[in-house]
């Protein structure tokens, strides 16, 4: 398989992976990503999960409250980031059919895909998603035709049916994630 689909015709298909992350902090040029979690959206039983050595030693609070995950655990038994983002390129390339682009899709995309794209780009010189990312949110806004004071997660989750809580582990997110899109994209193909 060719596997440098990262200049792929603007004619391709759409290829749709949920993408979550876990970080230290709100930005990657002062926080480290710690984990990322991913799966196509039609096909979640394909993912991918990595937990990154930490490029930086601060940490907020905030961050560690949510994920839970020790730096220095992650120092010791973490992937470097430079393998960890090379790994993670391959298995988009390998996930991704041919004639497809692989689109990045994330509930609170522009915080997620900045990480992402930051780690691609620095420790690779590449981002297979290119340029943007979906945000579930403002899919669901479109959708919708709604503000966003009428699009938490916790109600677009309730209105498709899921009940139960993030875990905030990077890979259980992006499959609770790919659910709630495949559920929007099924919505919109049965009309």
């Amino acid at each position: 398989m060719d596997h440098d689909k990262s200049i792929i015709s603007s004619n391709s298909l759409p290829y749709f992976i949920s993408v979550d992350i876990e970080t230290a902090g709100p930005s990657p040029c002062e926080y480290s990503l710690l984990s990322i979690g991913a799966c196509p959206v039609m096909d979640q039983s394909t993912h991918f999960y990595i937990e990154l050595k930490p490029i930086h030693d601060k940490l907020t609070a905030e961050a560690v409250a949510v994920h839970g995950l020790d730096l220095q655990n992650l120092a010791a038994y973490g992937v470097a980031p430079h393998t960890a983002m090379h790994r993670f390129r391959d298995w988009i390339h390998e996930c991704t059919p041919d004639n497809h682009r692989p689109v990045f899709i994330g509930f609170n995309a522009p915080f997620d895909w900045m990480f992402v794209n930051d780690y691609f780009h620095r420790f690779i010189g590449g981002n297979p998603f290119g340029h943007a990312a979906i945000d579930i949110r403002s899919y669901y806004m479109g959708l919708r035709q709604i503000k966003t004071g009428r699009a938490s997660l916790k109600l677009i989750a309730r209105e498709f049916g899921k009940t139960e809580p993030l875990t905030h582990n990077a890979l259980d997110d992006a499959i609770y994630q790919a659910q709630l899109f495949e559920a929007m994209l099924n919505e919109i193909s049965s009309n």
